[in-house]
């Protein structure tokens, strides 16, 4: 019984030269300028910090949550049975 799959079927490359680069735009000049783009970033990561701790928040007033810390806790500090 064999385990492994069949190898891949793979085209002939194409007998076409391949074009050269010379003569394109700059990097640059293809993606713009950036100007702004920090403070889109940080605008982002801040939106994802606030939902993450919103979630948190949800989760931990759960009564099975609550329950849980407070058994960790009593029993880090020696108060559980």
């Amino acid at each position: 019984m064999s385990t492994t799959s069949p190898a891949p079927e793979i085209e002939d490359p194409p007998d076409e030269p391949i074009e050269s680069v010379t003569g394109n735009i700059s990097t640059d000049e293809f993606w713009g300028d950036d100007t702004g783009a920090t403070t889109a970033e940080y605008a982002i990561t801040t939106l994802a910090a606030c939902g993450f701790a919103a979630l948190l928040v949800v989760i931990l007033k759960s009564e099975p949550i609550k329950e849980l810390v407070t058994g960790v806790i009593e029993t880090a500090l020696g108060l559980g049975g």
